[in-house]
Formats: C-alpha cells, structure tokens, sequence
C-alpha cells in the first residue's frame, strides 16, 4: 500500500485519509475491493455528503447532579428533525455529553459500543443526508434548570437554554430560561461583557453624540448614560424581566431567592450561511425551461 495508493482511493470514493488506509489494510491494497468496503461501511457514501450544508437539526438538553448541557446536532433539512431515529440519536447524544466536558471529547465519546463520530457517520449513510456535531455547552452550579423552545421531542427543539441557580425553585429558573430563549442576551452580566463589543457600541455611541455639536464634557455624560442603557439591553441580569417589566431579571431572581451563577442559549444554525433553494428554477432548469 502506497500514498498514491490511498490519494487515488479518496478521490474517488471521497472518504477520509484514516478510511482510506483501513480499506486498503483490509483488502490487501486491492483498489476496487477497498472502494467496495468503503461502500459497504457507508463510509464513501457520508464523505460525499460532508460538503452539503447543514444548517438544520436539534438541540438537545440534558442534565444530572448539578451539570447541565446543550448539544446541537445539524441536519440539511428540518424533516430530518421529525425524525424519530434522528431524535434518538441526538438524546444518547446529549446523555453522553454530561461525562465530558467539550465537543471534540464528545465526539469520541461511546454511544452503543461506537464512537459518537461513527454513530453520525452511520446516520449519514442510513438517512441520506449530512450531519455534524457542531458544538456542545456546559453549565455547572447548584442547580441547572432547562427550557427547550419549538420542542419536537422531550429535551430537544430548535433552542435549548440553561440557567445555573443557588437558592430559588424550577419555576423561577423556568422563567428566566424562557426569558433568555426571547431576548438572547450577551453577557451574564457587565463583568463578563466581550471588551471588544463595549468598545464598538462607545465608539458608534461616541460619533452619533459628536454629530449633535455638544461640548465634549456633556458628549462624555451623554455616552455614561447610553452605555448604562446598552448594558441593561445585553446583560441578563440588567434585562427587564419579560414577565415583570418592572423588574430586571437579577430583581426578579433576588425576590425568589435565587441568584443566577450562569446561563447559556443555543440555537439550531445560528451563524450558518444557509444557502436559499429555489426549487421551482431548479426543476425549471432541469426540464430545460428558463
């Protein structure tokens, strides 16, 4: 077996360098014996697909013993999502997600006796369509509690969250995890705000107040004030709480005897460029029309 050998492999059936030098090892460097055991593993068949969008899918939440997880798990299109094999797969997932900390430890992770790569490429073979395991996220405090928006299934849909409390109940932690499911915000709190989002809303905020042609003592008294009312905008804490508006979130968890320690919100192809089909020109041009 060569590296000419496996190159020429993988161009054709489109598999990876590892499958390619399995499938050779185990055919004795026959070329087209290897490129049938590819097909038989299904292996050739995922590769082709790996380079299609998958903007689709589920998030799925799970948690045990003060650990919560949010594990997105992408499909090409949102019917895979129905599916009750997929669904499957996406919550042994998310439970084997709670005994690691991030998604390339997920990834080797063991599902049934396979590795969670394995189970998705296997997936990918039997439904048809690509998949990825695109990221995964922790929440560790004394209690986690979850929410799951456009559920499709117990513990999965299109946004998962969970919110980390001391003190309170399930119904306050509930609310603020629909609260974050709505409003999405930045930050926990001011603290742990991205430094760069600040200084890009001070210097927009800085130049908007330079065009009113104040005096630069008032501008900077101007620019304390938006920056207070950008952070109430982006920080949960500083949010007005969407059941209460006359509270912020933080006034709203103190009076329930909570304190919120962290949270976070994952949303199914968030940051995906999702590429728009125009069925009725594809079939147009497919039957030669214009």
């Amino acid at each position: 077996m060569t590296a000419a050998m496996v190159k020429e492999l993988r161009e054709t059936t489109g598999a990876g360098m590892m499958d390619a030098k399995k499938a050779l090892t185990e055919t004795d460097g026959d070329m087209q014996a290897a490129s049938d055991w590819l097909r038989t593993k299904g292996l050739a068949k995922a590769a082709k697909k790996s380079g299609r969008v998958a903007a689709e899918g589920l998030v799925a939440v799970a948690t045990r013993d003060g650990k919560g997880v949010a594990v997105e798990v992408n499909s090409e299109t949102d019917f895979v999502a129905k599916n009750e094999e997929f669904q499957n797969m996406v919550r042994k997932i998310a439970n084997a997600a709670l005994d690691v900390d991030d998604v390339e430890a997920l990834k080797n992770a063991q599902i049934d006796g396979k590795p969670v790569s394995e189970v998705l490429t296997d997936a990918i073979a039997k439904i048809g369509e690509n998949m990825s395991l695109r990221r995964m996220t922790v929440v560790t405090a004394p209690a986690v509690v979850t929410y799951v928006h456009n559920s499709v299934a117990e513990g999965m849909g299109t946004i998962g969250v969970l919110v980390g409390l001391e003190g309170g109940d399930n119904e306050i932690g509930r609310q603020i995890a629909m609260h974050v499911a709505a409003t999405s915000p930045a930050s926990l709190g001011q603290d742990d705000l991205d430094p760069a989002l600040i200084e890009r809303e001070k210097q927009v905020l800085t130049e908007q107040a330079r065009e009113s042609g104040k005096p630069e003592a008032v501008i900077e008294k101007m620019i304390v004030g938006r920056m207070n009312k950008f952070f109430e905008e982006v920080t949960l804490l500083g949010q007005k709480f969407v059941i209460n508006p006359d509270l912020t979130v933080e006034e709203a968890a103190k009076e329930a005897g909570a304190t919120i320690t962290g949270f976070a919100r994952v949303a199914v192809g968030e940051g995906i460029d999702k590429k728009e089909e125009d069925f009725a020109a594809e079939v147009a041009k497919t039957l030669g029309g214009n």
